[in-house]
């Protein structure tokens, strides 16, 4: 598996494999609006035949409130089925935190997540050390609440 950054012309699969996999989909529109301002920060995973199976959809939170720290956010993450279980989306996660922290001195990252969603949760909390900040009622379009997540990448600045 190579995981690497994303580029323009891997948008179609990104978005093949979020349809593929989560319930909240994005137009192309929305995909390249990050490729283009954040192009450090989205990463995909690829098999042998450079097929996307994976991916991280990420950015630089812009409405950032006067006293508060420049951060980054997750949009969305993704591995398709056949491809779990590999360490894809940890690999995913701190290669993009890693560009936040390095590239735009963002001091944490953030994130929501489904609250029945246990792997998610998993992964986020045991392995990467996110912590619960709060939970948005209602977040999802079905009405689904969300944990909002936060990591600090103190550690990671340079």
């Amino acid at each position: 598996m190579n995981v690497r950054p994303a580029r323009v012309e891997d948008l179609a699969g990104m978005q093949a494999c979020n349809l593929q996999n989560l319930p909240e989909n994005y137009t192309m529109k929305y995909y390249l609006y990050h490729a283009l301002s954040w192009p450090q920060l989205s990463y995909v995973a690829e098999d042998h035949k450079g097929r996307i199976v994976g991916y991280i959809l990420a950015k630089m939170e812009e409405d950032v409130t006067d006293g508060d720290e420049p951060h980054g956010h997750v949009t969305s993450i993704s591995v398709l089925r056949s491809y779990r279980r590999l360490g894809l989306a940890k690999r995913l996660m701190v290669q993009s935190q890693e560009a936040m922290a390095t590239v735009y001195r963002a001091s944490y990252v953030s994130l929501h997540v489904r609250k029945s969603n246990r792997a998610a949760l998993a992964l986020y909390k045991d392995t990467l050390g996110f912590t619960v900040k709060e939970i948005e009622k209602k977040y999802y379009a079905d009405g689904e609440d969300a944990y909002a997540m936060r990591l600090s990448l103190k550690h990671l600045a340079r």
